[in-house]
């Protein structure tokens, strides 16, 4: 029996476990490009680039701790990309990096519909489909244990209202809706982005956000603004236990 030396021990250790299997499925009819950035990396990241290009109907799998932390996956819509490395390479959702996202900065530009995750391989896992950046596609989660699958199935574009409505393809159709809190002229101190004087639950009602009610009465079973937990159908969990596998759908069937 070989022996690892302290060293390779403590790499060992530290390692993360990559107990868990990602898809992220493009439904939609179109060629989109799929990013994903981790906002806590000390739990380790997922083994795969942080953008890629993907035709429609096609799917990639990738592996990912199970102590994934603070992690979103997104789809960018009608990008060029010519060796920028800037985010307005593509019409929505694009990232510092370019093609592939900025590890550090990538954050998608809104509006964009974001997978998010925090998984625990002994507590619960958390999800949710968040439109608080905005939309910009459908989305939706499944897993391979039974536990909720939340999903925003409608394309919120065309009706959006139009103070939030765009940007617009090249054909003037509404690829994106932005949220309240994107557009808003102070966002430091904002009932539509919880900031400010508005920064806790009890000061920052969902009335007081202006695309809560279009986001959430089309997609009751997503994150519509900064404190919509309180909605009871915006966070979802799994335990953490099941060791669930998780499909990302872009554009999924109704």
């Amino acid at each position: 029996m070989k022996l690892l030396t302290s060293s390779a021990l403590a790499f060992a250790l530290a390692a993360p476990a990559y107990a868990r299997t990602f898809t992220v499925y493009n439904g939609c009819p179109f060629t989109v490009w799929p990013a994903m950035f981790t906002g806590d990396t000390a739990n380790g990241v997922p083994s795969y680039t942080t953008g890629w290009e993907a035709d429609a109907y096609t799917a990639v799998s990738f592996d990912v701790p199970d102590t994934w932390t603070a992690g979103r996956i997104w789809a960018r819509r009608d990008c060029t990309f010519d060796g920028s490395t800037s985010p307005n390479t593509c019409l929505d959702g694009g990232c510092n990096g370019g093609l592939v996202c900025d590890p550090t900065t990538g954050t998608g530009v809104p509006p964009a519909t974001l997978a998010e995750f925090t998984l625990s391989p002994t507590g619960q896992d958390n999800y949710d489909v968040s439109l608080v950046d905005g939309y910009n596609l459908p989305l939706s989660i499944t897993n391979t244990v039974g536990c909720p699958e939340p999903g925003c199935f409608v394309d919120l574009g065309p009706n959006c209202p139009a103070p939030y409505q765009g940007p617009y393809d090249s054909t003037g159709f509404p690829v994106g809706c932005q949220s309240a809190c994107n557009v808003d002229p102070d966002p430091s101190n904002s009932p539509a982005c919880c900031s400010g004087q508005y920064d806790t639950p009890a000061t920052c009602p969902s009335s007081g956000d202006p695309t809560y009610s279009y986001f959430k009465s089309n997609c009751p079973n997503t994150y519509a603004y900064a404190y919509d937990e309180s909605s009871g159908t915006a966070l979802w969990t799994c335990p953490g236990t099941s060791a669930a596998d998780y499909t990302i759908t872009f554009c999924p069937p109704a």
